[in-house]
């Protein structure tokens, strides 16, 4: 199936990836307050841990095979970091330095998650700092080189307060490391349609960079790569959103009630719909009438990639009044996982409002009809604005919802071939 990003230009991708990652970073700021609510912060941090650990692996390997990342060093492993929606670029400025192919080190001048965590206090810096980062670094590794090892020079809290940077390193690659033993459940979110997705191969002919075997940059230019590799790199950026979503899904399941559950899971879509939405909208410049939200219907990570998500998206006008007609299909591989599309039904449309208002406050959904394949909505516009969803504005509490990227020039290289 084609990408629905190959509506793109290749400008408009360079612009769109790294939207994609933060974006993928924010669905834990839309989740976890929910699950704070629910289960306190010990069961908060235990979610956390296992979502990771059961997403990483899966889609580090994914993005490796896409962009024919070889080998299974310590640059290897930083290149990964770089293309994880765990690291998104800037907003979690990752700085590398390989000693060689079994050891190396990093560091981050800036860590957004950091500044949102600091207000709350030292027991949730403590949690996110040491009790999540410790297993969940090691996951994300062990993808490229399962007797690989991350561990703290120094990390939060920082003292003194303003410590730059404000956490340093090591990664070290060592036989004689026993290699952590899987979660339970790492069968469910691997075994899911998301991790199988089939998705087209690049194009090596297409103009620019087509994958990332040359050597570890300093860091990713995006405008850089083809534009069939942008394309591949989004699609699979979306596959992160929902691998780690699916691991979300499976942690609280485990502990909570169906019901409560399903709430959550509602809550943690609609925070993060609405403010991707907003960011997509204003990173390729969009209005915000019906021909707007039917481009950002098509470009949302909720909804892709198409191989995986299947939508039909159409604009109309009728008495007047345009309208977005938006199907949802019932026989995809994300209705089968469980995943956001699956949320969606007539007495559940507060995702999907919330996605609508990111790109206009007066935007709100109705049912056109239901059966058996799908589920059909309308969506138009009310004549005054709806108050923002409250999931959004929990979402919005992080200060990657405001943050921009900027141009850093080109990138040097960290290893030599």
């Amino acid at each position: 199936m084609n990408s629905r990003f190959e509506a793109l230009t290749r400008s408009e991708l360079a612009l769109l990836v790294p939207e994609l990652l933060l974006c993928g970073h924010l669905i834990d700021r839309s989740g976890m307050a929910h699950v704070l609510g629910a289960l306190g912060r010990e069961g908060m941090t235990a979610v956390a841990i296992e979502e990771w650990q059961l997403a990483s692996p899966v889609y580090t390997r994914r993005m490796r095979r896409a962009l024919d990342i070889t080998g299974d060093g310590v640059d290897a492993i930083f290149k990964g970091f770089q293309l994880d929606i765990g690291a998104p670029p800037q907003f979690m400025d990752f700085r590398f330095r390989v000693i060689d192919h079994d050891h190396g080190e990093f560091h981050l001048d800036h860590c957004g998650a950091l500044a949102d965590v600091e207000p709350m206090g030292t027991e949730f810096v403590v949690a996110m700092c040491h009790d999540i980062e410790d297993p969940t670094f090691d996951a994300t590794a062990l993808a490229t080189n399962p007797y690989a090892q991350v561990r703290p020079v120094h990390r939060p809290p920082r003292v003194p307060t303003d410590r730059k940077p404000v956490c340093a390193w090591t990664v070290t690659i060592d036989p004689a490391h026993e290699p952590p033993v899987p979660p339970d459940d790492a069968q469910v979110v691997a075994g899911s349609e998301a991790a199988a997705t089939v998705l087209a191969p690049i194009d090596p002919e297409d103009p620019g960079q087509h994958d990332y075997s040359g050597p570890l940059l300093s860091d990713l230019r995006f405008a850089d790569f083809s534009r069939s590799a942008l394309i591949r790199i989004a699609d699979e950026v979306c596959l992160q959103h929902h691998l780690l979503t699916l691991g979300y899904k499976t942690a609280v399941e485990a502990r909570t009630k169906p019901e409560v559950a399903l709430d959550i899971l509602r809550k943690q879509w609609t925070g993060i719909a609405g403010l991707t939405a907003e960011r997509i909208r204003t990173a390729l410049g969009l209005g915000d009438d019906a021909a707007a939200l039917a481009k950002v219907l098509r470009l949302h990570p909720a909804f892709n990639p198409a191989a995986y998500v299947d939508i039909e998206v159409a604009t109309e006008t009728t008495g007047g009044e345009q309208l977005v007609e938006l199907r949802v299909g019932r026989g995809c591989g994300a209705i089968d996982d469980g995943a956001w599309a699956a949320l969606l039904d007539p007495e559940h449309l507060a995702p999907l409002d919330a996605l609508a208002r990111g790109v206009n406050p007066r935007f709100h959904t109705r049912v056109r009809s239901v059966d058996e394949c799908g589920l059909t909505l309308e969506i138009g516009c009310a004549d005054l604005p709806y108050r923002e969803a409250d999931e959004v504005a929990i979402t919005r509490f992080s200060s990657g919802a405001a943050f921009t990227f900027t141009d850093r020039g080109t990138p040097l290289p960290l290893t030599v071939l």
